[in-house]
């Protein structure tokens, strides 16, 4: 069994094939390698009986060879492997014993080269001119680029210069020359590649302005270019000062003299809160000036009793409710003032569950990739990210599995996976193990031990005490919103002075008026671990006030309209009870109005000599009655609960780039096309085998289809009542009785079982009614003025004239009572989005 020598940046590992070799950051791994852009535990070199084979164990920032992402190859003499960037992360050299085999063909994520071979220092692709990258050994790169430059003017570099990450020194360096295009992007052929699927292909290029400056250009990016964490216009530029900061994704870019600095956010950020206060009407505070920091790829844990202001802490230190007072700062980076790129580095995941539990594993990530990565991402690359995310989070076996038949602790890795497909840095947690049986607790707790460690900084707000001994650090939350404790979780319960927790949580109810924040910061605990959080100054850079964002939108609006319906029409169609309820309900509804059998005839009885009136021709009203409440009932039953139960998932994608108005139309789109199909069958059923006019005002001789036209209006104007009472509510339990509401209002409002015509004020408002305006339309059909002529002294009801144009009135009233609502919905759903958006 053959050795292995590998060599990277001067230092020589000799390999013995009896055992498995572990590569990555951890100093207890074999083969450790300081870099930022190297996971935690990053993959495996063993020998297979055969030959010598690397295996990349889910790194956040993958393993490449020949720029290809690769899951596992077999390593032959001369092979190259670059460990967290395709060009210049670190690079293990095999210049040893050979593998039994020749290199094959590796498993690559993004598309294998058919002609593969494995890299060598001679068939590395030489830079463009004008341009230099490092590399990772010194053999290979310049001098002054084999480490980062340590600068005697400031932390990072540069004069004056403020830090981009705190104090840390850049992770790569870029010459370029002024004469020339800096091109930055996705795309192999830009002159900086970018490998982040948040960065367009072409996403942003540097040049310099006819009087020596410096401008950033924006190429018409999806997910945007940002200058001081504020996006520039799509396609637009703007000039560069000495300490501006352009951020590009997941990369940050600062300009120092004649080369670029180049930092990459790959997960290992610190995170602060700093005197968060939040008032609610009344001046009551329900959240009283908390303070702490959380060092880099640490988990912390956020406990309370009820009341202690958890969930508004979580929503302050994610940007949904900014706090009145206060800063939250990530990695040194003012989040609500720079809300618009660093969005896209922070996953949340709510109580509830995120996704669409009726469509499978992988279907449901597939959608959510698909509205999240940039329009130019292909298939073949969100295919290998969620196939990536699932590995790392051991779903692969699940994947075809629906999201409704996983277990509770399952259903919660889907939706951190959902979370995890953007590579965010910092993630959010609210009650993940909420409703879980112990095993699962700590299950769901191991995971996100396993997301810290692998290079990630995680905070979960939670009521189970029972893993505490996981996290790095634990937030206590007294009553009223302050801060009672901060530190390890061991010393916890040593600093209160009791045994258990749930003692701990008594004292809180029984003693709720003690000072325990000044408790807190009377402490030695709070010396050591939370006095020095006003240390660090925020970064320095010129930001604007906090405006009304319009962040851009990582895909078109069309392209989120069409994936949002296809999505939603996949949920439909697993959902076979409903399908089937889409056709019973209008079915029988029409059905009923067939037991109306006086005759069969809508049309007007003659008219009788000896009373000199015409005989009112019940069975029309009643059928027509019948036949209005039930698309009323039918159209607004569709739509009712469509946008409570989603809310959470809204909620969530409105903040990843989600656009509201694409969102709602494919709502409109899918029910609408539901709630015709169910009126014209409603329609065709009421008015089948019944004598009607031969010739309709409009239609001619298609009468039932012109009878059955404001049926089917009248039931996509009721479903879009339903979606405003689906947008007020705050539970689904509340919206059957507002249903019920609304389809009595309805039959009150129709004309059919009193006169509305000449009733002052009731007249007026049956307007507002859509009930009103389709039994006026079918009614002008059918000449209602002469099958219900109005009573003696009595005038006839505008609405119902036998003509065109009352037709198209009513028509086109009630669409238009549709259209009203929809900007309604609109306005309602812009309550349930993040507050910094909309300041």
């Amino acid at each position: 069994m053959p050795e292995l020598v590998l060599e990277s940046n001067g230092r020589t590992w000799t390999l013995d094939a009896s055992r498995t070799y572990t590569l990555g950051r951890d100093p207890q791994g074999d083969i450790v390698l300081d870099d930022a852009r190297v996971s935690w535990r990053h993959a495996t070199i063993s020998w297979s009986g055969r030959s010598w084979v690397i295996e990349d164990h889910g790194s956040t920032n993958g393993t490449f060879v020949q720029g290809q992402r690769i899951h596992q190859l077999e390593l032959g003499p001369g092979a190259s492997v670059n460990l967290g960037n395709a060009t210049d992360g670190p690079r293990l050299n095999v210049s040893g014993a050979a593998a039994a085999a020749q290199p094959q063909q590796p498993y690559a994520a993004q598309g294998a080269n058919p002609g593969w071979a494995p890299q060598t220092p001679q068939q590395a692709p030489p830079q463009q001119a004008g341009w230099q990258q490092p590399q990772a050994t010194p053999q290979q790169a310049a001098p002054q680029q084999a480490a980062p430059i340590p600068s005697q003017q400031g932390p990072g570099g540069g004069a004056g210069a403020p830090p981009v990450y705190g104090d840390r020194s850049p992770t790569t360096f870029h010459q370029f020359s002024l004469d020339r295009v800096m091109r930055i992007g996705r795309a192999l052929e830009n002159d900086l590649v970018v490998s982040d699927l948040q960065v367009s292909r072409n996403h942003a290029e540097f040049h310099a302005t006819p009087d020596g400056r410096l401008e950033i250009r924006d190429l018409g990016s999806h997910n945007g270019t940002y200058v001081n964490g504020q996006p520039i216009a799509k396609g637009g530029s703007q000039l560069l000062g000495p300490t501006d900061i352009i951020g590009v994704g997941h990369s940050t870019f600062r300009i120092v003299g004649d080369r670029l600095e180049e930092f990459v956010d790959t997960g290992e950020v610190s995170f602060s809160a700093r005197h968060l206060t939040v008032t609610v009407d009344g001046g009551k505070q329900i959240l009283k000036d908390v303070s702490f920091g959380v060092p880099e790829k640490s988990l912390i844990a956020v406990i309370g009793p009820s009341g202690s202001g958890k969930s508004t802490l979580l929503k302050a230190l994610t940007g949904y409710r900014p706090a009145n007072q206060g800063d939250v700062l990530y990695d040194n980076r003012n989040l609500y003032k720079q809300f618009a790129e660093l969005r896209q580095r922070i996953g949340l995941v709510p109580q509830d569950d995120i996704l669409h539990k009726e469509l499978t594993v992988k279907k449901a990530l597939k959608y959510a990739a698909k509205l999240r990565f940039p329009a130019d991402t292909t298939a073949a690359e969100r295919e290998a990210r969620i196939d990536e995310v699932l590995r790392e989070l051991k779903l692969d076996i699940h994947k075809e599995k629906k999201v409704t038949s996983l277990s509770g602790g399952q259903r919660k890795r889907v939706s951190v996976a959902l979370e995890l497909l953007t590579k965010p840095s910092l993630i959010f947690l609210d009650e993940p193990t909420s409703g879980l049986d112990p095993g699962m607790d700590r299950d769901v707790m191991q995971l996100l031990r396993g997301l810290a460690d692998d290079g990630r900084t995680v905070l979960v707000v939670t009521h189970s005490v029972a893993e505490l001994a996981l996290c790095d650090k634990l937030l206590v939350m007294a009553p009223g919103g302050a801060v009672a404790y901060f530190g390890p979780p061991e010393e916890a319960l040593n600093f209160f002075g009791y045994d258990t927790w749930a003692d701990v949580f008594s004292a809180f109810e029984n003693y709720r008026d003690y000072d325990w924040a000044g408790r807190w910061k009377g402490s030695q605990h709070y010396q050591m671990y939370a006095a020095d959080i006003d240390a660090v100054a925020p970064q320095s850079v010129q930001v604007p006030p906090m405006q009304a964002m319009r962040p851009p939108k990582p895909q078109g609006w069309m392209s989120q309209f069409i994936t949002l319906v296809r999505r939603y029409v996949s949920v439909i169609a697993s959902d076979k009870g409903f399908l089937a309820l889409m056709v019973i309900l209008p079915a029988v509804l029409g059905a009923v109005s067939l037991l109306i059998d006086s005759g069969n005839s809508l049309l007007p009885n003659p008219f009788n000599p000896q009373t000199g009136r015409i005989i009112p021709n019940g069975t029309a009203t009643t059928v027509l009655l019948i036949l209005a409440v039930g698309a009323c009932f039918a159209g607004a039953a569709n739509s009712v609960r469509e946008l409570i139960k989603e809310r959470v998932i809204y909620e969530r994608e409105r903040a990843t780039g989600l656009s509201r108005s694409a969102y709602l139309m494919s709502k409109v789109f899918v029910l609408g096309a539901i709630t015709v199909f169910q009126g014209g069958l409603v329609g065709a059923i009421g008015f089948f085998n019944r004598e009607i006019p031969e010739k309709g005002l409009v239609l001619g001789g298609a009468t039932i289809l012109e009878l059955s036209l404001p049926i089917m209006a009248l039931g996509f104007t009721s479903m879009m009542f339903g979606l405003i009472i689906s947008s007020l509510v705050k539970t689904a339990e509340k919206t059957m009785p507002l249903l019920v509401m609304f389809a009595i209002i309805q039959v009150v409002f129709t004309g059919c079982l009193f006169t509305l015509n000449g009733s002052i004020g009731v007249n007026q408002f049956s307007y507002l009614m859509p009930s009103r305006w389709a039994v006026a339309a079918a009614g002008a059909t059918l000449d209602f003025n002469k099958i219900a002529p109005p009573k003696p002294g009595e005038s006839n009801d505008p609405l119902w004239e036998h003509t065109v144009g009352t037709w198209c009135v009513d028509m086109i009233a009630l669409i238009a009572l549709g259209v009203v609502c929809g900007f309604f919905v609109a306005r309602f759903l812009r309550r349930h989005e993040p507050e910094v958006m909309r300041k």
